[in-house]
């Protein structure tokens, strides 16, 4: 097995394309840069606005690389979120994210 390298932070992406749980009309992009039966880990972007996000059946940890924003939960509680912080989306999580400016993150995606 070789070992996988990415910079997160160049990373080109694929064209962005409508985003399917924005409540805004926001664009998404994002490559997958290693996934097996259980697990996918990528580099993900979304530009501003608002989406529904559903962690029903995986556990969703990021790391943010740059923009910002705020994720709340279904529950009320919210996270302020910027470069440098780590996220985890247990399963079972629903919430909604906000997004003020373009977000790009990595994440880990197990249970998928």
């Amino acid at each position: 097995m070789n070992l996988l390298h990415v910079d997160a932070t160049t990373a080109e992406l694929p064209e962005p394309q409508p985003k399917p749980t924005s409540l805004s009309g926001q664009l998404e992009s994002a490559i997958s840069v290693w996934a097996d039966a259980v697990t996918d880990t990528g580099v993900w972007e979304c530009g501003p606005g608002e989406f529904t996000a559903d962690r029903s059946t995986a556990t969703e940890v990021c790391h943010i690389i740059s923009g910002s924003g705020t994720v709340v939960g279904e529950d009320g509680t919210s996270a302020d979120i910027g470069p440098g912080t780590l996220l985890v989306l247990p399963r079972g999580w629903r919430g909604t994210w906000f997004v003020t400016e373009a977000i790009r993150k990595t994440y880990v995606m197990v249970g998928t």
